[in-house]
């Protein structure tokens, strides 16, 4: 199945305002994260979905393909959806929605998550190891996973648990076992369009995780586990001086 990338990029950011026009080494950031994924060439084409007429027009400036859809949308995935509806795009079968903050998603996570995509699991995702000290961080997603690789569950909250930690063993055994969530995604176009017609559920509402919605629904996410480091994306003043200077080490453009 051809694949069709789709960047949600809201300029409503509280934040940080303006977000996805916030200059990357000189570029929107938007721009920035539609730039690596086209160049991961994993998808047959990559589009900003964006509701802002001033974001698709950066875009466009900028080289950038952009598809103005709805303010109305309450999520990204809802943004991706109207996307994937379109006719222009009827001929791809599988959506990948890649976060509009992103910059320095990595393509592991991106062709891990597009690999879980297959017979009865029709949404993927990815998941890089990491130390126990995010447990203790309720900003940070963790997930637990079966033996088959699908997804247990997603949380805020420590897990999994551990319950005895003057247990040595257990401890031991814990290191290999948290694994933060990558916020990358993709879906066969039947999955994603009946995510999107599932009512909101009280688990989802309650973590303020949308894809335990389509857990609590019966339907199998499939996480592709990674090697780490996880390089975070930009959502406040900080993150994007910090994704500036990394940009400047890393490409030797001007931040």
């Amino acid at each position: 199945m051809k694949t069709l990338a789709v960047i949600p990029a809201r300029l409503g950011a509280t934040r940080l305002p303006r977000k996805p026009l916030r200059l990357l080494g000189g570029r929107p950031l938007v721009v920035r994260v539609w730039e690596r994924v086209a160049a991961m060439g994993l998808a047959d084409r990559c589009v900003i979905a964006t509701d802002s007429d001033e974001v698709a027009k950066a875009a466009r400036d900028n080289g950038a393909e952009a598809v103005l859809t709805s303010a109305d949308h309450v999520s990204g995935t809802d943004r991706i959806a109207e996307v994937a509806r379109n006719r222009e795009f009827a001929a791809f079968g599988t959506i990948l929605n890649v976060q509009g903050d992103e910059p320095f998603i990595s393509a592991a996570a991106v062709s891990g998550a597009l690999g879980q995509v297959s017979g009865d699991v029709e949404i993927g995702t990815a998941a890089v190891h990491a130390s126990e000290g995010i447990l203790d961080e309720p900003s940070i997603v963790k997930v637990v996973t079966s033996d088959d690789g699908r997804a247990l569950y997603f949380s805020r909250a420590p897990i999994p648990f551990l319950r005895e930690p003057k247990d040595a063993g257990d401890a031991e055994v814990l290191k290999s076992r948290v694994w933060q969530h990558v916020g990358v995604y993709a879906y066969t176009k039947e999955a994603l369009s009946r995510w999107v017609k599932l009512p909101t559920h009280p688990l989802e509402r309650i973590e303020r995780l949308e894809q335990l919605r389509t857990l609590a629904a019966g339907m199998a996410i499939g996480v592709a586990l990674i090697p780490g480091p996880l390089r975070n994306g930009i959502d406040t003043e900080n993150d994007l001086a910090r994704a500036n200077s990394e940009w400047t080490i890393l490409s030797g453009e001007p931040a």
